[in-house]
């Protein structure tokens, strides 16, 4: 809807209106008058740089952040040294936080010289009440300030920054409202994020996701169809669909729908050749998904399906809702049905109260699944959530034993997994050329590992048949095998 758009004709003399997207809308435009001024002023465009700290969920946020910057006149930049730069955050560990606070002291000391640049914060780590009083006290700098709910007001949020000098702080606790069609600038032009719901309704007792977040909601099915089939217009081939937890789509709307139902829709959508999807939750991981997994023939060969603990007593802590041989009868049940499934997984080390035999219960799953890869996680203690509260805190020397014996284990069973596909055909959605060789392109796989081979840049969104030659461990590669598609 909004590439049709005729900004010129937008009538920013009149009041905004109340609808959304369009009150949006009226905000580009009134904004694009700031940046022809600029331009006017200093003989170029505005700069823009856009950082994403987060998961899957916020990198789509940015491409829509992007969006709305490039309709209101705005260049987009890799550098920090730009006209407005805004970090879209994360708070799932301290560490995201850490690398926020330590560039925003070197923005602070890059505005002083530039003092008419705009600086902007907005996603997770804003709906936290003691960020929100520490940015006000320490970081008067900051110009606007927002979180999760109201991301789709940035136009707005905007135009009233430059109207004035003072901080803008628009903080939502919660919302049911689910805005789109708005301006979006993809990384890549033949794949795409595609929101299905938002929130998270799990309460994971390490978890700051549902205080963030809010509650879960779904996107209504033909609204999300249609994108879809947008995208396929626009030469997309490969979507993901995104939620916190995918498998419980569909329970919030009026008229509900499966996840697995909506699965089977998205794969009628002609031009469409890859799905993916994540994040899955155990507990909500349907028999009538799996059978959909098992019978599709767009739907990835990947699962990535969220471990946190090996110890049934651990996992009854964390709030999880299945134990050790609940998670491996799922997994055992979902390899039947896709026998070529690629599976990945999250593990947190150092939950309050892990004994070592807790972990080993933990090293005994990853032995018994052969994971193609895991993402490993020191434990971060989230003010706010039940754990954090928890007096057996895991000594760090400990928990960084466990961590690196934890690691060798993951990567010894992926490279094991990986090298048994040695010599095999196997198509690669082309995604770039390859950094480091110009006469290599590099793409992925249906179970989502990297294959580097020769080829060129016009290969780039083509699917095509490669022979994987030589295992590195996490890539492959392999030489070119058979016609595009």
């Amino acid at each position: 809807m909004f590439q049709e758009i005729d900004w010129d004709k937008i009538k920013i003399e009149s009041e905004p209106p109340k609808e959304e997207p369009q009150r949006q809308y009226y905000f580009m435009a009134k904004c694009r008058q700031f940046t022809k001024q600029f331009k006017a002023e200093h003989g170029r465009v505005p700069m823009a740089h856009v950082q994403n700290y987060g998961c899957q969920m916020n990198a789509r946020d940015s491409e829509k952040l992007t969006g709305i910057l490039e309709a209101m006149g705005y260049e987009i930049t890799d550098s920090e040294e730009a006209d407005f730069v805004i970090y879209n955050t994360c708070t799932v560990r301290e560490n995201a936080n850490n690398k926020v606070w330590g560039r925003l002291g070197y923005l602070n000391a890059y505005k002083k010289k530039h003092p008419h640049m705009k600086i902007a914060l907005c996603g997770c780590m804003m709906q936290e009440t003691e960020v929100i009083e520490k940015i006000k006290k320490s970081y008067r700098f900051v110009d606007i300030v927002f979180g999760t709910h109201n991301i789709y007001k940035f136009a707005e949020l905007m135009h009233t920054a430059l109207q004035q000098n003072d901080m803008v702080i628009d903080i939502w606790k919660d919302t049911d409202k689910i805005v789109e069609d708005l301006p979006v600038e993809r990384k890549y032009a033949f794949k795409s994020g595609v929101n299905i719901m938002f929130g998270c309704n799990n309460f994971c007792s390490y978890c700051i996701v549902p205080y963030v977040r809010g509650r879960e909601r779904s996107r209504k099915p033909q609204d999300i169809l249609r994108e879809i089939e947008r995208l396929a217009a626009d030469g997309v081939v490969e979507v993901m669909l995104l939620g916190q937890n995918v498998n419980s789509y569909g329970k919030t709307l009026d008229e509900p729908m499966t996840f697995a139902q909506l699965l089977q829709e998205v794969e009628k959508i002609e031009g469409i050749k890859r799905i993916r999807f994540m994040t899955s939750h155990p507990k909500d991981l349907s028999d009538e998904l799996i059978e959909v997994m098992g019978k599709s023939h767009k739907i990835c060969n990947h699962l990535h399906l969220p471990l946190q603990s090996g110890s049934s007593r651990i996992l009854k802590e964390m709030n999880r809702h299945y134990d050790k041989e609940q998670y491996l009868a799922l997994v055992a049940k979902i390899r039947a049905a896709v026998p070529n499934i690629a599976l990945t997984t999250d593990i947190i080390v150092g939950f309050p109260g892990e004994t070592e035999e807790d972990f080993s219960e933990t090293m005994d799953v990853v032995r018994k699944v052969g994971y193609e890869s895991a993402f490993t996680f020191i434990y971060s203690k989230r003010t706010g959530t039940p754990a954090a509260v928890k007096e057996e805190q895991i000594p760090e020397d400990v928990v960084k034993d466990r961590f690196d014996r934890l690691l060798k284990e993951v990567q010894r069973c992926s490279a094991a997994r990986a090298e048994a596909l040695t010599g095999r055909l196997d198509e690669v959605l082309v995604e770039e050329v390859n950094e480091q060789d110009d006469t290599l392109v590099s793409g992925r796989l249906g179970n989502n590992f990297i294959v580097h081979f020769p080829g060129s840049r016009d290969m780039i969104g083509k699917i095509v048949k490669v022979k994987l030659k030589e295992c590195k461990g996490f890539y492959y590669y392999g030489e070119l095998a058979g016609q595009e598609r």
